[in-house]
């Protein structure tokens, strides 16, 4: 079997394959919001719930979040375990361009948001003549299926998709898919969509919102019944019902009414602040952002917090929401990849993590000064081009290494003033030079000059 020209490494003969539902008995037939929801016929639709504002807002806050940051490849010194960033024409051309008809960013939004949105992300990988990963293509998951052969091995089926150029339905093995899969409640091949817990929430919204749409639409103006004094037949109840709707609701809403017979308008339908219409919707919203481990006030949600401290608030929202997806993307690039000991991606958290000015200007500051980092790298941080002399830690001449003061301590007395040792005398008189060519009498005569001298 081919894909994309390539022959695909199929190994043995083929072996009888089951779909992750008949592995385990069709567990995911029936998922209901809440205990007894599918009796009551209170169903979740998936296409549906997508359209509430709060799930729309994390879901696209998120995978924007994550899209925007720069994929490095980095390598691990074996002596300092340091990872630098470093080229490879292995492995960055299809980092930088996946896939002839998406960039870098929509790549991982798309990739964020089927994860997000259906549990999983399939991501087809396409190999040249010499087994090198050259492109990336993000499938649609509602046409792949996971498959576990008899002896446990795992296969995935591929429905036909021209942007990912299968052109009819393949099976091929796990090695060819990056299979990157949200929590795993119910098998570990099937990820589970955050929207599985917040359906309900959002349900509750959209209901709320369109009964809203419904009471303004009738120029909020509440339902109510007309009650007559004593017994009317039912044709003139049809014809009070009928004149009332005709003449006091939808554009209506809001005229003068003039009755007679002792008939009243009663009012049934609770007015939004009755119902706690805001406070409800605010509810809802509160609880899809709990799901998603989303900071409310991040999608207009709440107010913002009081501290005005950028870095902590991003840390907080990177640790507790975006930390989990990006290591999980990292780790799937790496196994898909097939990269070497040593070598690995990294997501650049600069673009997420970064700190007001004031709070950046003080940190490299003290990074400086204490010889953590040179002046260069400080400057690069802010964009700035090296100067001479600048790529070399500093520190001020007051400083001394532990091994200084070491070696000071272990003296008698370590703060007593030092004394300078007496110098030496000479055992003996000097000698004048030898010289081989030298006349005797030439010699006697430096000896009594040196003697006259001292």
């Amino acid at each position: 079997m081919r894909l994309f020209g390539i022959p695909l490494p199929f190994t043995g003969e083929r072996k009888a394959l089951s779909s992750v539902t008949e592995n385990r008995a069709g567990w995911f037939r029936v998922f209901e919001s809440f205990s007894g929801a599918w009796q009551q016929n209170v169903t979740v639709d998936r296409d549906l719930v997508l359209s509430y504002h709060a799930i729309y807002a994390c879901m696209t806050l998120i995978a924007a979040d994550i899209s925007k940051l720069r994929i490095k490849l980095v390598q691990q010194d074996p002596d300092t375990g340091i990872w630098s960033e470093i080229r490879n024409n292995a492995y960055s051309p299809v980092l930088r361009k996946p896939n002839p008809y998406q960039n870098r960013i929509q790549f991982l939004e798309n990739w964020i948001l089927s994860k997000l949105i259906r549990g999983n992300t399939y991501v087809l990988k396409v190999r040249d003549n010499r087994g090198v990963v050259t492109g990336m293509y993000v499938l649609d998951p509602n046409r792949v299926t996971p498959l576990v052969s008899d002896s446990g091995e795992v296969f995935y089926q591929l429905m036909t998709d021209n942007l990912a150029a299968i052109e009819s339905d393949i099976v091929v093995p796990a090695r060819e898919i990056i299979h990157d899969r949200m929590n795993c409640l119910f098998h570990p091949l099937v990820g589970v969509s955050p929207i599985f817990a917040a359906g309900v929430a959002a349900t509750q919204g959209l209901r709320i919102q369109n009964n809203s749409a419904q009471f303004f639409g009738n120029n909020s103006q509440p339902g109510g019944i007309l009650t007559a004094a004593g017994a009317i037949s039912d044709e003139t109840a049809a014809r009070l019902k009928a004149a009332w709707e005709a003449g006091y609701t939808g554009k209506n809403a809001g005229k003068i009414a003039v009755v007679g017979d002792g008939l009243e308008f009663k009012q049934l339908t609770l007015t939004a602040e009755d119902s706690q219409l805001i406070e409800q919707l605010r509810w809802t919203a509160e609880v899809v952002c709990s799901v998603f481990h989303v900071p409310p006030y991040k999608i207009g949600i709440g107010a913002m917090p009081t501290y005005n401290n950028i870095q902590s608030l991003n840390v907080e929202y990177y640790s507790q929401c975006l930390q989990k997806l990006i290591e999980d993307a990292e780790l799937c690039l790496d196994e898909g990849l097939q990269t070497k000991d040593g070598v690995g991606t990294e997501f650049d958290l600069k673009g997420l993590l970064r700190m007001d000015s004031v709070t950046q200007m003080e940190m490299l500051d003290k990074g400086i000064k204490a010889g953590l980092i040179s002046p260069d790298e400080g400057r690069r941080d802010l964009d700035l081009p090296p100067v001479p002399g600048g790529n070399t830690p500093y520190l001020q001449q007051q400083n001394y290494s532990l091994a200084a003061l070491a070696k000071r301590d272990a003296q008698e007395n370590p703060f007593g003033a030092s004394t300078p040792a007496p110098a030496s005398k000479p055992d003996s008189e000097p000698e004048p030079p030898a010289n081989d060519n030298m006349e005797a009498e030439a010699r006697a005569a430096l000896i009594e000059l040196y003697k006259g001298l001292r």
